[in-house]
């Protein structure tokens, strides 16, 4: 590789492609996949985001994907649903604290490797979902889950939000591990007192709909879990994804799905025969970011 001053990120990427082995060509050819992927009409994305990904600096990234129309179909944790939220109410993420993790409790600090939340952004949360909560059950108390974040993101002033801007373009936001945060920690205590109920059956009808009248579908699967699973499992009855990215650090000896390499998904007819898939091994808060710059400079060019 010829690494020289000045370079562009499509540069660097390239020279990454000449070398053409290891990690270095996997970022290349998922890099020009997503370029392809990108460009092409016929294609259907479906985002899925696991791990700490909003607070871990991706919100906008994710956030100007769906505003510019890369994004068909977001598939993510509740987690990071409820970090979206958490920003959109006027919390922030931060980082630079000190302390052990019982001083940080006692201070109303919590952590998540090295970024912070505190206490008193999630007061103003759970005080702010529950306003919604309650205008979206005067409305209608029996809906799916999609249906459920469509609402919440349209009663957001938050441009910046994911939510915000899923809801104003269209774009379904399928959350299937919903109840596993705080925003479904705030649902189940607001059905304490209210009449709603979520339908999960209900999503699958919606986004069968969505593979069925999709040409082509390409995942982009960044971290694994359930969202993964979801992304890839959605398409099962069409044979699978015509193309799919991962961007993990979960390892495959142990069978889990998140380290699982996607041709493994040819056997449950997750993906079809001859479907374009590349991995790559890292944290998706920097590869994703460079791959995606260099997806954009690719197509611009």
């Amino acid at each position: 590789m010829d690494i020289r001053e000045g370079m562009g990120v499509l540069e660097l990427i390239e020279q990454m492609g000449k070398s053409g082995v290891l990690g270095a060509g996997r970022m290349y050819r998922a890099t020009k996949l997503l370029a392809e992927t990108l460009d092409d009409e016929d294609t259907a994305v479906f985002l899925s985001v696991a791990g700490p990904l909003v607070p871990g600096g991706l919100r906008k990234v994710i956030r100007d994907m769906i505003e510019n129309d890369m994004v068909d179909v977001l598939i993510t944790s509740g987690a990071n649903i409820t970090h979206d939220l958490l920003e959109a109410f006027g919390g922030r993420h931060h980082y630079g604290m000190t302390g052990d993790d019982e001083t940080l409790c006692q201070q109303g600090m919590g952590r998540i490797g090295d970024l912070y939340t505190k206490s008193e952004d999630f007061a103003v949360f759970e005080k702010e979902i529950t306003k919604i909560m309650s205008e979206i059950v005067k409305k209608e108390n029996n809906l799916n889950i999609r249906k459920f974040l469509t609402e919440i993101g349209s009663n957001l002033s938050d441009d910046e939000s994911i939510l915000k801007t899923a809801a104003r373009k269209g774009v379904p936001i399928y959350a299937p591990g919903l109840i596993d945060s705080m925003l479904g920690l705030q649902l189940w205590m607001f059905t304490q007192d209210n009449d709603l109920h979520l339908d999960a059956s209900g999503d699958m009808s919606e986004l069968s709909d969505k593979v069925y009248s999709s040409k082509k579908v390409a995942t982009v699967i960044l971290g694994g879990g359930l969202p993964k699973h979801y992304a890839l499992a959605s398409n099962l009855l069409t044979g699978g994804v015509d193309a799919a990215i991962q961007i993990t650090m979960d390892r495959s000896e142990t069978g889990s799905l998140g380290g699982a390499p996607l041709e493994e998904a040819k056997s449950w007819a997750k993906a079809k025969a001859g479907s374009n898939l590349v991995t790559v091994i890292g944290d998706a808060t920097i590869i994703f970011p460079l791959m995606l710059a260099g997806a954009m400079e690719m197509n611009k060019r």
